[in-house]
């Protein structure tokens, strides 16, 4: 498995694709126990938000947000495929599904580290 330092991703029926600058590989591939990752079960790595360019189909992305509405997850509206999100832990930073990447199988990943996002920082309340 080959993960280039310039690599293509592209959600399912190809509408949307994504350029994605990749200088140390695959950082920090995991899964995450939220309720929003556990439903939708991909593998994510990071990204700098500079590092990710949508090269095709900006148009065919559509927006979910929930609970504090930090999180910016996109999907293919044509498909249905989480492609990437922006992070609410670091949101300097994109999380990417690694199965959207070309050439590339998850499986080959295993086994992959699980974020605790049920009891996530950003969810604490000062009383």
């Amino acid at each position: 498995m080959e993960v280039k330092k310039v690599h293509i991703a592209k959600c399912h029926c190809g509408a949307v694709e994504l350029e994605l600058r990749l200088p140390n590989g695959l950082e920090d591939p995991r899964r995450c126990s939220c309720s929003m990752c556990r439903k939708r079960g991909a593998i994510a790595a990071s990204v700098l938000l500079e590092n990710l360019k949508i090269t095709k189909g900006e148009e065919n992305l559509t927006l979910y947000q929930f609970n504090t509405m930090t999180a910016k997850h996109y999907f293919c509206k044509t498909c249905g495929i989480y492609t990437h999100h922006q992070r609410r832990s670091n949101p300097h930073q994109f999380a990417i599904n690694v199965a959207c990447l070309e050439g590339i199988n998850a499986y080959e990943l295993e086994p992959v580290k699980i974020y605790d996002g049920i009891h996530h920082p950003k969810d604490s309340i000062d009383l």
